[in-house]
């Protein structure tokens, strides 16, 4: 917690004289407090948003403590609740701790033994409050592969929804960029599985020698130990793209672990147990010659195919998809976008976007960065010039920008553009772009 952001705390005490003495003490420590001598109107103040803590003594006329504290774990289980008490209270105190309290402290209490408790759990409470922003964030971007009223759009919905609701496999297949990765996660975040993890393997930019031992893992017997992906995945989703690319011998393993549900990690004896749902995406454009083996792991996944429509089957959808994607650049890189002119609309209405929502994703994200290269330029509509060109044009003026407002700071423009490290070094390298050139 820092100066721009006091703990929250709500007290609930009715011994007046004790509220006003541990109001005063947390005052002191830059704690913004309110007291309230009863839980029936504490409650009133609280919702699951709440930032804070909430310290309560056990015995008060009316609501007690531990039903106050009953009453809270409905609103928001999460909820950190300090709970105060007499000596003789100490027992149904354990007992609320191991029902989910933050702590508990026996009176007479110092306000150094407060404030320890109130800071950890106003730790836990900041991570609890992240973790359900960013599984928002998550879920919004997830759904953007849905998102659309076309007949194509209400097809997918109801598919990923029904699929979701099972544990089988799946196979999500379409064209580059048309949102197979979003479609998976959706899956599992509407699934029984989606409080547990969800693992990505992007085979595609894996050596086929390196690809085995992150899948099955390794021994420390066999070398350098690593639990597999598989292993890591336990409980939740593994998230195989491209894997088709790669050899029949990680085929074979992948269909054995599917068909017992076992791993065995490269230089182990014993097979592990794992409850894990697959889903492997494919691109059938760029695998139309898959060798014959491979086709039993197609079959073992493919009872359930889900079929990614491109954009430009669903053209009505993609004005919806772009405002989306406005909205989540503009809260991850805390812009404010301007409004989108006449032109602009032509060209995300008329464009083909072949590379899909991955594209168009890009495009709104240029736009919030309000980078002059996004002003639609006449050659791009008419495709007088040829796409790589036009790409590397705009690629050169959003680095250029970029670095702009970076005023040549690496370190921000990696985090401002999500690029890798060696990636934006090879791109600026390619256009001759030099960091210390915009300080």
């Amino acid at each position: 917690m820092n100066e721009a952001s006091p703990i929250e705390v709500i007290l609930v005490e009715d011994d007046r004289s004790l509220s006003e003495a541990t109001l005063q003490a947390l005052k002191l420590e830059g704690v913004e407090a309110r007291a309230f001598e009863d839980a029936e109107t504490a409650l009133k103040s609280l919702s699951s948003e709440f930032a804070g803590v909430v310290v309560s003594d056990i015995r008060m006329p009316g609501m007690d403590g531990l039903q106050f504290f009953a009453r809270l774990r409905e609103m928001d289980a999460e909820l950190p609740v300090i709970l105060t008490t007499g000596h003789g209270d100490v027992e149904m105190a354990v007992e609320a701790m191991k029902a989910g309290a933050a702590d508990f402290l026996a009176k007479p209490y110092s306000s150094v033994e407060l404030m320890r408790s109130i800071r950890l759990a106003a730790e836990k409470r900041a991570l609890v409050l992240e973790n359900r922003r960013l599984r928002g964030e998550l879920s919004q971007r997830s759904e953007v592969g849905t998102l659309g009223s076309s007949d194509a759009a209400l097809k997918l919905r109801n598919v990923v929804d029904a699929v979701a609701r099972s544990e089988i496999d799946v196979i999500v297949e379409g064209p580059v960029g048309s949102g197979k990765s979003y479609a998976a996660r959706l899956i599992h975040d509407l699934s029984p599985r989606s409080g547990r993890p969800f693992v990505t393997l992007d085979a595609g930019i894996i050596a086929h020698e390196d690809a085995e031992i992150l899948l099955f893992g390794r021994e420390p017997s066999a070398g350098l130990s690593r639990t597999g992906l598989l292993e890591r995945a336990n409980g939740g989703t593994l998230f195989l793209d491209e894997l088709l690319f790669h050899s029949d011998h990680i085929h074979s393993r992948l269909l054995a672990v599917l068909d017992s549900r076992s791993v065995l990690p490269i230089g182990a004896d014993r097979a592990r147990k794992i409850n894990v749902r697959v889903i492997l995406a494919r691109n059938p454009a760029a695998q139309t010659e898959a060798a014959p083996q491979r086709v039993p792991l197609e079959q073992r996944l493919g009872a359930v195919r889900i079929t990614m429509p491109s954009l430009a089957e669903r053209r009505s959808d993609v004005a919806e998809i772009f405002r989306h994607f406005v909205r989540l650049h503009e809260r991850e890189l805390r812009l404010e976008a301007r409004d989108i002119g006449p032109a602009e609309w032509r060209h995300i209405q008329t464009h083909d976007w072949p590379g899909n929502l991955r594209e168009l994703s890009g495009y709104a994200r240029a736009f919030v960065l309000g980078l002059s290269s996004f002003d639609v330029q006449p050659e791009l509509i008419a495709g007088e010039r040829s796409l790589q060109e036009t790409l590397a044009d705009f690629e050169r003026s959003l680095l250029e920008d970029a670095l702009r407002r970076c005023s040549g700071n690496v370190a921000r423009l990696q985090a401002m553009l999500q690029t890798p490290r060696k990636t934006l070094y090879d791109k600026l390298a390619r256009y001759n772009l030099k960091p210390t050139d915009f300080r």
